[in-house]
């Protein structure tokens, strides 16, 4: 058996190894999930909320942004507090100051420490105390929880609505006035905060010894939460339980040997290099189809898409300074902040995926040299549809946040509230069907490759093919959950949205696509680029697969998925540790013949994605991946530091490439006056880099130090995110965010300039004047 046939059956045992035990850990996080109760009542019997308010309340929080205002166990936006965590300190504190007035006290912070530290104790008892009824389905809770529900229910209600008690909060959080004008809607998302909040609280259910420890006699043993103890709350003895400890410490001990075995497999292969550079150009003289004409249009819908994402950035993040408004404008009337950060966020992942899907609808006649019959005509309808889905789900969401569309309507054509899947149900389904033409349209261009005599590159045509299956297909895993699914479950499945179709089949997608190019150009062997492709596929998914798990660490799930995530997250970061070498192949083969000089900018763009992986996705990603880091990272800014760094960084970097090599085909005829491109790409990295070093990195290390001393609640509150030095620091990024939009300025002026300013060049062989 050869290496190459070696290679494929070793990435089809490792996905059905890693599928299957993904699949199993999806069990046990549906069997382990917080119960939603049919009653709370209090010891005397009232009834507080119903599950019908639950359920009714998560409606209302998903109709106003959801996971863009605020976040819930950890996941949405950080402006807002994480409602979790926020009611969860709210009502330990309510309880405490009640009783501490019994004891003659103003506040629970005017007693005594030895009184304080006996209350504490109590607290920690009635809180943690698991009262739920699996049999009655009904959750009792003490007469002073009871009290201090209704008290932290009144602030909610307040907040959300109109209150002048809480207006100073809703302009810290960026809030607009009456965010829920319906008053019982009000009520009924403080039933949603209230549950998410008491599973956060609440001791799971199990039996003595299931946590592996040596048993002590007369010492109980330490029980979690449903949220594996998160967040960190003094107050209740929230804090890291030994499973994140001793997962922590593994996820470090499988990153070092996943490091020396990679190190070990370079040291011992070689690279084939093939004897000789073709002397010009072989795309030069390219015939471009009808069907590759006409996905130029995607690329200008690209840079648009790009700009306003970029526009919707800079208002959102100036949010953060003003709260309700824009330079004294009320702009929270008109575009509320739980409305740019969906928009902000959903263009990024747009852009960048139909720079992607548009290159699958180039490059697939190109390497087939097949123009199938109406492939212009799909194309052509592809892109319409794409743009009434933009336009379509956007309107729906502003309609949803404004309470416009009414709660009945929101799921299907309104706002998720479900970050990078806010779109309504109706949208998703009209996206999937989309995909699954884009995926028709690819693959009846590549099948004659596929079909045909075997050659050299068919291996990475088929790894192309499959990734462009698997990007059609998996798109599914959105429209696997329904309008009541338990948070837990809709939780599994979007994480294999989110981290399986964008960061691992793109992946492979980008990556069997750069290699095609790099054959077609005869920069290298077919052979070794089929063996590259497959080896980094087996490498890139032996973590990728499991390492979704690390996303689900506090969403109810039990410690053994903890075990996984840790484990296989770590072996993410393990390709990246050599991302060094692949920048430096990469410019080599920018220099390898006088000719690479007409690809020299998508060469740099290609080194500045695997700069970014390293740094964005290998350190950054690397720093908050491990359980014990998470738990006090998750949902601060060093989440976006890392979110920031590698979306953009390596997969817009990674778009912006595929553009331009996509535009020397389109457009090599013309002169490339590249003084706009060096503009772009400089801008685009300096820019990206200080918006992670003057604001991102040092904001988020502020929040970690008062998440570590004081509490989770307190590093996300209004008190510490009001300091002079958050709102010096928030502004800092107005330089970084200044010099990236001058870069996205200047790479929507070139290809503009290549269309509407275009002068022949003299000689395709060489390089016409003006460009470097």
């Amino acid at each position: 058996m050869d290496s190459t046939r070696k290679l494929w059956f070793g990435l089809g045992a490792l996905l059905v190894a890693s599928f299957a035990v993904l699949l199993w850990a999806g069990t046990e996080i549906f069997r382990a999930a917080p119960p939603v109760p049919e009653r709370v009542v209090s010891e005397q019997g009232d009834v507080l909320y119903t599950r019908a308010d639950i359920e009714k309340g998560r409606q209302v929080w998903q109709s106003i942004g959801g996971m863009q205002l605020g976040s819930i166990w950890g996941h949405g936006g950080y402006v807002a507090p994480d409602w979790s965590a926020d009611w969860l300190h709210r009502e330990a504190i309510a309880v405490l100051d009640g009783w501490s007035r019994a004891h003659g006290a103003e506040s629970f912070r005017k007693l005594p420490s030895e009184q304080q530290g006996m209350l504490r104790a109590r607290l920690e008892t009635i809180v943690r105390r698991n009262t739920y009824n699996p049999e009655s389905g009904t959750i009792t809770v003490s007469a002073e929880r009871a009290a201090a529900m209704q008290s932290v229910a009144s602030h909610y209600v307040s907040l959300f609505g109109n209150g002048a008690d809480t207006a100073t909060l809703r302009e810290a959080y960026a809030m607009r006035n009456d965010t829920v004008p319906d008053a019982s809607h009000r009520q009924a998302l403080t039933a949603f905060f209230w549950w998410t909040a008491w599973a956060a609280g609440t001791e799971r259910p199990g039996v003595t010894g299931e946590t592996l420890a040596p048993e002590q006699e007369g010492v109980v043993p330490q029980r979690v939460t449903y949220t594996n103890n998160w967040p960190s709350e003094p107050l209740i003895g929230n804090r890291p339980p030994p499973s994140l400890w001793v997962w922590s410490a593994f996820s470090v001990l499988f990153l070092i040997a996943g490091i020396a075995l990679l190190g070990w497999h370079h040291a011992r292969t070689h690279e084939e290099a093939p004897a000789s550079f073709p002397a010009t150009d072989p795309l030069a003289n390219m015939r471009i189809t009808p069907s590759m004409r006409a996905t130029a249009k995607y690329f200008w819908v690209v840079l648009a898409l790009f700009l306003v994402q970029i526009v919707l950035g800079a208002i959102t993040a100036h949010y953060q300074v003003e709260g309700q408004n824009a330079y004294g404008y009320a702009l929270a009337d008109v575009l509320p902040y739980s409305i740019t950060r969906t928009w902000h966020t959903q263009l990024a992942v747009l852009w960048i995926a139909v720079a992607w899907l548009a290159t699958g609808l180039y490059i697939a006649p190109a390497l087939s040299g097949h123009e199938p019959k109406f492939q212009r005509f799909g194309v052509n309808f592809l892109f319409v549809s794409l743009l009434v889905i933009v336009v379509g789900s956007f309107a729906g969401q502003w309609l949803a946040v404004m309470q416009n569309l009414g709660l009945e309507n929101n799921f299907w054509f309104g706002h998720q509230g479900w970050e990078y899947a806010d779109m309504g149900r109706f949208w998703q389904w009209y996206l999937f069907i989309g995909l699954l033409l884009w995926l028709t349209l690819v693959g009846r261009a590549l099948w004659p490759v596929l079909r045909g005599p075997k050659t050299e590159t068919r291996t990475v045509v088929g790894l192309l093919f499959l990734s462009t299956v698997c990007i059609g297909l998996f798109f599914a895993s959105a429209l696997m959950w329904g309008e009541h699914t338990h948070i837990s479950e809709v939780e599994y499945w979007r994480w294999w949205l989110v981290h399986l179709w964008v960061e691992g089949f793109f992946e492979v997608f980008a990556a069997a696509v750069m290699a095609l190019i790099f054959v077609r150009l005869g920069l290298v062997r077919a052979s070794s680029a089929s063996t590259a492709v497959l080896f980094a596929t087996v490498i890139f998914m032996a973590g990728g697969v499991l390492g979704t798990l690390h996303h689900l660490y506090f969403v109810g799930t039990p410690t053994a998925v903890v075990a996984l995530g840790a484990s296989f997250s770590a072996l993410e970061v393990v390709p990246l540790a050599y991302i060094g070498f692949e920048a430096y192949h990469t410019y080599r083969m920018g220099k390898a013949t006088p000719w690479m000089a007409r690809y020299r900018w998508p060469i740099l763009f290609f080194v500045a994605v695997s700069f970014w992986n390293l740094v964005g996705a290998g350190l950054f990603g690397f720093l908050i991946n491990p359980p014990l880091s998470l738990y006090y990272m998750q949902g601060l800014n060093l989440t976006p530091l890392h979110g920031h760094t590698a979306l953009f960084g390596v997969y817009g970097m990674l778009g912006i490439a595929l553009v331009l090599f996509c535009m020397r085909g389109l457009r090599g005829q013309v002169q490339w006056d590249t003084r706009a491109l060096k503009t772009a790409f400089w801008c685009l990295n300096i820019g990206l880099a200080l918006m992670a070093v003057l604001t991102l990195l040092p904001l988020g290390t502020l929040q970690l130090l008062a998440a570590i001393e004081h509490g989770y609640y307190y590093a996300r509150s209004a008190e510490f995110m009001q300091k002079p030095i958050v709102d010096m620091l928030v502004w800092m990024r107005v330089p970084g965010d200044v010099i990236f939009s001058v870069g996205a300025v200047a790479l929507a002026w070139f290809v503009f300039r290549l269309w509407v300013a275009a002068r022949p060049v003299r000689a395709i062989d060489g390089l016409p004047e003006g460009e470097s």
